[in-house]
């Protein structure tokens, strides 16, 4: 992997300590601020960092207004980070633009996997074959086998489904959904995700189950066995 610059912003050295550590192993260049003003003036000095990790809680300038900071000149993914878990922080987070959510304490192992499928998602990092649950997918072949047999897939099927596996454990709002896999200038009814996901979880069987309704949101893929 070549070497993408990653932005971790914590008060707590504890914390970025730990988060580097595991970065570091996977082959990322870590940057360190420890509170937002210096994070904005890393971000602008640096110009090529790839992913921004951001505690919410933080002196000077907290992860809310440094994101906002941030999306008023750079689409760069953010992973924001917080000891709370209220939905209505999650729902704030989506609204500022952040590309995902996680409470403390987490495990760092599920951190940089987040890490790394973001940078899937925006083509920092590629994979062509991914397998979970007994699901393969091979993107460059446009197919999927589901222990085995080949699983008939219509082309926004078989996107929907790669972005679910790329994002596990993650929830995902329809908008989100239709602005990744419909792409932005889809101006259509939310509801098509939701048929499109019916004919999914058809297709998939007993696999189905992994993609989890969340209500009032959207879907979350997350393997159960």
């Amino acid at each position: 992997m070549e070497q993408l610059k990653i932005l971790v912003v914590d008060d707590e050295a504890r914390m970025r300590k730990l988060v580097k550590d595991f970065l570091s192993v996977k082959g990322f260049t870590v940057l360190e601020a420890s509170n937002g003003e210096e994070a904005v003036d890393l971000f602008f000095e640096q110009k090529d960092i790839t992913l921004i990790i951001l505690d919410v809680m933080m002196p000077k300038m907290d992860g809310w207004e440094t994101c906002r900071t941030i999306r008023k000149y750079s689409q760069v993914p953010i992973i924001m980070l917080t000891a709370r878990s209220e939905e209505r922080d999650e729902l704030q987070g989506f609204n500022l633009g952040v590309d995902e959510y996680i409470s403390k304490p987490f495990s760092p192992k599920i951190l940089v996997a987040r890490v790394e499928a973001i940078l899937r998602r925006s083509n920092a990092v590629s994979s062509d074959l991914i397998e979970i649950g007994g699901i393969r997918i091979d993107k460059a072949a446009h197919q999927v086998t589901i222990d085995g047999q080949n699983i008939d897939l219509s082309y926004k099927e078989f996107e929907l489904l790669t972005y679910f596996v790329e994002n596990q454990g993650i929830a995902l709002s329809r908008e989100k959904i239709l602005n990744n896999v419909w792409n932005y200038d889809y101006f259509g009814d939310a509801r098509t995700i939701d048929t499109h996901v019916k004919k999914l979880r058809s297709k998939m069987g007993e696999k189905g189950d992994y993609i989890r309704t969340i209500w009032g949101m959207g879907y979350k893929f997350e393997v159960t066995e």
